[in-house]
């Protein structure tokens, strides 16, 4: 494994980027290594649209860490709020 891995770059140094939320148009800031962020104007929950090699790189876990790692491979339990009013 090489000493830089740069697929996982925004996952040791997140990123920031700024969402508008969906439901009332506030900005919404969401870092590269969140999965989620509550909107302060409303409530809403916004996803990150993360995608990374941790879905497949077999170093994944040893190359951002164990915390890291176990925290976006979970991210397939967010609950589905979609259809709930």
């Amino acid at each position: 494994m090489p000493d830089y891995c740069p697929g996982a770059a925004n996952l040791r140094t997140p990123t920031l980027s700024i969402k508008k939320c969906p439901q009332c148009g506030e900005e919404v800031e969401l870092f590269s290594n969140d999965l989620s962020v509550k909107c302060s104007g409303c409530g809403f929950v916004v996803y990150n649209d993360l995608e990374s090699c941790i879905q497949w790189c077999r170093h994944a876990k040893e190359c951002v860490g164990e915390e890291t790692y176990d925290k976006l491979m979970n991210k397939k339990s967010i609950p589905d709020t979609k259809n709930k009013k």
